[in-house]
């Protein structure tokens, strides 16, 4: 068999917070499934991920929690890198983009392109906070989408509709760090521009990956190509990240999504220099298959822009496949970090100590490969008391039970085959062959679906054949009963690796058959190879465990879980929804007595337009205002001056009690009411209509 070579990445996270199951649903699980089991095959496999560590969510969280990026940075590092270890995420690899290697990777990358002149450099406006003096990265806007009207959009993307967005696109953008609404300022950058790239992604993804390549990654790079490229920055004016390595670019840095991607390259090298290994054929031989796993939010970055950069370095191979999941919800709801709406990975390990494979399975089988799918904690329970206790489990502890109570823990020596038996043999082929089939086409559900198969066809096996009766009577029969059931019980221990690599140790343990941990080293690739193939091979009854051959004594591989153990998960999110419950209505005045509708009646509510604006003499919190109510023209004071700057609310939409009793304010009389919310900085924000159409004078009600 050729060895095929495989560079297998894995999106890396951000460092400003550990991880939850919707990363291990979403990436790594999958990504680990296919990594293993091409290390199962004999292939040359590198698996690679690490931290992103230069987001600008690190230096929002360092903000929030009065540290440093890089106090953020190596507290999360640590806690992700065990997390992923504890779960048994085999990367060869797992680094940092603050390692040294990154900075120099990244830099020369960067280089490289700015002297083959493949970036534009342009002096653009860019928003700027005046109380922070500081230019406001992406992540630190928020505003209104113009595409769907959500109004917690943050300055790189929506998070409601998922559309792309720059910071200036946003409707009414605010500052994350002060509140305040930021100015236009220019500042100089440079752009890649991906409109020069449009043709050969098109040729690339649209016509050469139509059919291989995931619906929903294929859809989601077709509108982005339908929607036209247009330039991007690669740099950002902060100071936390790697500096713009050319002149004139003081005080700035590479912009997060050019810098992270390069992550997997130096990672590459930083493993090849400790293995003694050429980085090279792994990122530049056109032999090598490279496939990046990702959540769908990392589309975009993964099959249009990475690939634009790959293609104007010039020297690099373009990915094979982009298998790109869906999101994972928790117990009908949206995963939320901000809300402590998850299950985080180190505590489940609290709760369900050296059950990680339960988790693995759980997320497996409900995987949302395409389309968004929940997890809750009843189903946890099912699958693992149903599936791996009842089918699995069983099935094994049966058949070494049996091996010690019959033959001292000996493997049984096979007679003459019955059909039934050789039936047997034929099926678990079929059953591995899918597997294989399942895997390389990156459906991990089915394939784990056909891994139980197996521990089901051993079952119904047992249940046909019913050795502990026939053994009273025809012994040699249950001699080749009990042997082609061990056959099937190290087939499971092999094909599990992939799937459930702490359940496959513990096996391989008790059938003492072959190695214990992961397939790394050439003699172990080759050993675990040989094994897979035998699994296969009909033509001999004993492909795994031949007669003579002793097995050790029987542990169970999976515990009942109670329903005291899901109880106490029920609680606990249950006491999170009462938290966030009661923080988001912290503040939040009580209800004032009820009035009639008759009363609401007497209100005239009318939709207006400021025309002009301007400060109350001698009066810090009063503008005068001009507004159109559609009646007529009239003067209103409002105590909004701390909130706005007179200039920039003219022309603005504003809801208007215009039958109000006139009342003069410092020799002003004032003919209404703006109607306005205050926001949690304490700044008053108007209540305006969001429907196009609605014109001055129209009435609420």
């Amino acid at each position: 068999m050729t060895k095929k070579r495989y560079t297998i990445t894995a999106a890396l996270p951000y460092t400003n917070g550990p991880i939850h199951i919707g990363h291990l649903a979403g990436v790594y699980v999958p990504a680990d499934i296919f990594a293993r089991y091409e290390r199962l095959k004999g292939n040359d496999v590198a698996f690679i991920c690490g931290s992103d560590e230069h987001g600008v969510a690190i230096s929002i969280k360092a903000k929030k929690e009065g540290t440093t990026p890089q106090a953020i940075i190596d507290k999360y590092h640590t806690i992700i890198k065990q997390s992923f270890e504890d779960f048994g995420i085999s990367f060869d690899n797992y680094s940092r983009t603050s390692a040294p290697i990154h900075y120099a990777t990244a830099s020369e990358f960067f280089r490289k392109l700015y002297e083959q002149g493949d970036f534009i450099e342009e002096v653009s406006e860019q928003l700027y906070d005046e109380e922070a003096h500081q230019f406001l990265a992406d992540r630190f806007v928020t505003g209104t989408c113009p595409k769907c009207g959500n109004h917690e959009a943050y300055g790189d993307q929506c998070e409601k509709c998922g559309s792309s967005l720059n910071a200036t696109d946003l409707i009414d953008p605010r500052s994350t760090i002060t509140g305040s609404k930021p100015v236009l300022r220019q500042t100089k950058h440079w752009f890649l521009p991906l409109n020069r790239y449009q043709q050969f992604l098109e040729e690339w993804v649209l016509e050469g990956h139509k059919k291989d390549w995931k619906p929903n990654v294929y859809g989601q790079v077709k509108s982005w190509l339908d929607d036209e490229l247009k330039p991007r920055a690669v740099t950002r004016d902060l100071d936390w990240g790697i500096p713009v390595p050319v002149e004139g670019a003081e005080g700035k840095v590479l912009y997060v999504w050019f810098d992270a991607p390069i992550g997997y390259i130096s990672s590459t090298k930083e493993w090849a220099a400790r293995e003694g290994k050429d980085w090279e054929p792994y990122w530049k031989d056109k032999d090598t298959e490279l496939v990046h796993f990702i959540g769908k939010d990392n589309i975009v970055f993964h099959c249009i822009i990475f690939p634009a950069m790959l293609k104007a370095e010039g020297s690099y191979i373009l990915p094979t496949n982009v298998p790109a999941n869906e999101f994972l919800n928790l117990e009908g709801n949206k995963l939320s970090t901000s809300k402590n709406w998850a299950v985080w990975l180190h505590e489940y390990l609290q709760d369900f100590p050296e059950q990680q494979d339960v988790l693995r399975y759980v997320l497996t089988a409900n995987a949302p490969e395409s389309k968004d799918n929940d997890f809750t904690w009843k189903d946890f329970q099912a699958r693992n008391n149903n599936e791996l206790v009842a089918i699995f489990g069983n099935f094994i502890n049966r058949v070494v039970v049996l091996t010690h109570k019959y033959y001292g823990g000996v493997v049984p020596a096979a007679g003459v085959l019955t059909d039934a038996d050789k039936a047997v043999s034929t099926e678990l082929a079929e059953l591995v062959n899918k597997i294989e089939y399942s895997i390389e086409h990156y459906r991990f559900r089915e394939a784990q679906q056909e891994l139980m198969n197996i521990a089901r066809l051993g079952n119904k096996y047992l249940a046909d054949e019913e050795p502990w009766k026939v053994v009273k009577t025809d012994p040699e029969r249950v001699q080749t009963v009990m042997n082609v059931a061990l056959q099937i019980a190290a087939a499971l221990a092999i094909t599990s690796e992939p799937f459930l690599p702490f359940t496959a140790a513990k096996l391989r343990t008790t059938l003492r058959l072959g190695k214990e941990e992961n397939s790394k080293s050439e003699k172990e690739i080759e050993g675990a190879q040989k094994l897979w193939e035998a699994v296969k091979d009909t033509s001999k009854n004993d492909a795994l465990l031949p007669a003579g051959h002793t097995i050790g004594e029987a542990t169970l591989l999976f515990q009942k879980i109670e329903d005291e153990a899901i109880e106490r998960q029920l609680q606990r999110l249950e006491a999170t929804k009462v938290a966030n419950a009661a923080e988001q209505s912290a503040g939040v005045a009580p209800q004032k007595p009820l009035i009639t509708y008759e009363d609401f009646e007497k209100m005239d509510i009318r939709i207006g337009t400021i025309l002009s604006a301007e400060k109350m003499p001698k009066a810090d919190k009063l503008l005068v205002l001009r507004v159109d109510t559609g009646i007529d023209e009239r003067t209103i004071v409002s105590g909004i001056a701390q909130s706005f700057d007179p200039q920039e609310i003219v022309g603005k939409r504003v809801t208007v009690l215009a039958n109000l009793a006139p009342r003069k304010l410092r020799g002003v009389e004032s003919q209404g009411m703006i109607l306005m919310v205050e926001n949690s900085e304490g700044k008053y924000r108007f209540i305006a209509p969001d429907a196009e159409g609605v014109k001055n004078g129209t009435e609420v009600k």
